[in-house]
């Protein structure tokens, strides 16, 4: 039997060793995931899966974020929801997916004590997971996106399986296998937003991802044409403008390298991220404070518009899918953080005002009919009668405008400190010369085990 997941499969077999870019990246990613993962363990998401499944163990076992071992699936839907809880972890355009919040819990949930894993192992492993998902989106994205379906739950989950299977050691048509079976597990639709079940989409992707992977090693197997074949992935989820992958082919970059990640510098839907840095940009450059702005309109795109439902948040959940409260904070403060997103910052009379002048539309989809993307516009009106536009086409944090060295550390000691966790630059030093440890099992034990990160 052949078919395009034993297409893909074959080629991520072929791709060979990964460039030092690639796996500077890849650490990059695997460290912010990991910063990420530590802040959202404390959120009401992570408490109900770990409510459910009752997973504290002393014994061997997968590693948990919120303390203890436990089985690979359980650790996969614990780590996965935490890494994915609070809405700051990355964001990969080709498979419209929070990837990493997927790939790493899922890779880190086979790798134990009793599993030895180099560091360089574990970002092959990842690596190949994010060509997997760059793969499958390809064919559906962004008509799969924007028909409803979270990109994290779906194109993430078949993706990550095929990395799964990479650190599991299993051969090119078991890989594929992996990836049929996780197309049969493959959901989650973006209704969700705004609510607990959105960060436990990214929890369920790594396990469904996981025991894919362990299914097929043991002999499972499905049909290795089911993205494209009548009633499979693509005539199913794909949307109505899919395109298919009659002509794709793989790049000879790492998609790593050719489209990268867009690392989060606010704690909050992507959806939001261009508008913000839009008026940020404006405030800067025009030296803006809030009395001088009278309205703010933002035009963005058709799926921008679904996945911020919220106008007037009644929690902090909503408050992150909310272009109302996103705007109106990035104004009076100058930036966003994770102390915005509390019951008592959401109830701030002056941000609660600001709101109301703030509005948002979206392009016509004759309008989006043929762009991948399209930039966000910002049009601030003055109290003076000056108009001032901004269009946006990438945030801060995405390939063509990277964070920082200084910018990505800060934000893993903000992620420290929301879970009261003490910082040290060595222990910083340590993971990003995560290539190099011969096992990365006692780097992960540490850092997600000990309140002074040790």
């Amino acid at each position: 039997m052949t078919g395009i997941l034993l297409d893909i499969s074959s080629q991520l077999f072929r791709r060979g060793e990964f460039s030092p870019t690639a796996l500077e990246r890849a650490t990059d990613a695997v460290i912010d995931t990991l910063g990420c993962m530590i802040a959202g363990a404390g959120d009401a998401s992570v408490a109900a899966v770990t409510n459910a499944f009752q997973p504290q163990s002393a014994g061997v076992g997968s590693l948990l974020v919120t303390g203890g071992k436990t089985s690979a699936s359980i650790a996969a839907i614990v780590n996965g929801t935490a890494a994915h809880a609070l809405d700051f972890d990355d964001n990969f355009h080709p498979a419209r997916a929070h990837a990493s919040a997927v790939l790493v819990p899922a890779l880190m949930a086979v790798t134990g004590a009793d599993r030895p894993t180099s560091g360089r192992k574990f970002l092959d492993a990842y690596l190949t997971g994010l060509e997997a998902q760059a793969a499958v989106g390809y064919g559906v994205n962004p008509s799969h996106y924007n028909a409803g379906w979270h990109g994290t739950s779906t194109v993430g989950a078949i993706g990550a399986a095929a990395g799964v299977a990479h650190l599991l050691g299993l051969n090119v048509e078991q890989t594929a296998q992996a990836m049929s079976l996780a197309i049969s597990m493959a959901c989650g639709p973006k209704g969700q937003f705004g609510t607990l079940a959105k960060p436990i989409h990214a929890g369920l992707a790594a396990r469904n991802a996981v025991e894919a992977a362990i299914l097929a090693l043991s002999g499972a197997a499905g049909r290795l044409d089911i993205l494209e074949r009548p009633q499979g992935f693509l005539d199913l989820f794909g949307g109505e403008e899919a395109r298919g992958w009659s002509d794709w082919r793989p790049d000879e970059t790492p998609v790593i390298e050719s489209r990268g990640l867009v690392t989060k510098l606010h704690p909050c839907c992507a959806s939001t991220h261009r508008a913000i840095d839009a008026l940020l940009d404006l405030v800067h450059e025009h030296a803006l404070v809030p009395e001088d702005i009278v309205a703010i309109d933002t035009k963005v795109g058709v799926s921008a518009v679904k996945n911020l439902a919220y106008p007037s948040p009644a929690d902090p959940m909503q408050a992150r899918f909310s272009m109302q409260y996103c705007l109106a904070t990035a104004l009076e403060k100058g930036s966003l953080s994770l102390a915005d997103f509390t019951m008592t910052a959401l109830e701030n009379p002056k941000r609660r005002a600001m709101m109301q002048m703030i509005s948002m539309h979206a392009y016509t989809a004759a309008e989006e009919r043929g762009h991948e993307r399209l930039p966000h516009i910002i049009t601030l009106s003055l109290r003076n009668g000056d108009v001032l536009q901004k269009t946006r086409l990438h945030a801060n944090g995405a390939l063509e405008m990277p964070l920082n060295s200084e910018q990505k550390r800060i934000k893993f000691a903000n992620c420290l400190a929301w879970r009261q966790m003490t910082f040290e630059h060595a222990h910083f030093d340590r993971l990003a010369n995560f290539s190099w440890h011969e096992s990365v099992y006692p780097l992960f034990s540490g850092c997600l085990s000990s309140p002074a990160f040790e």
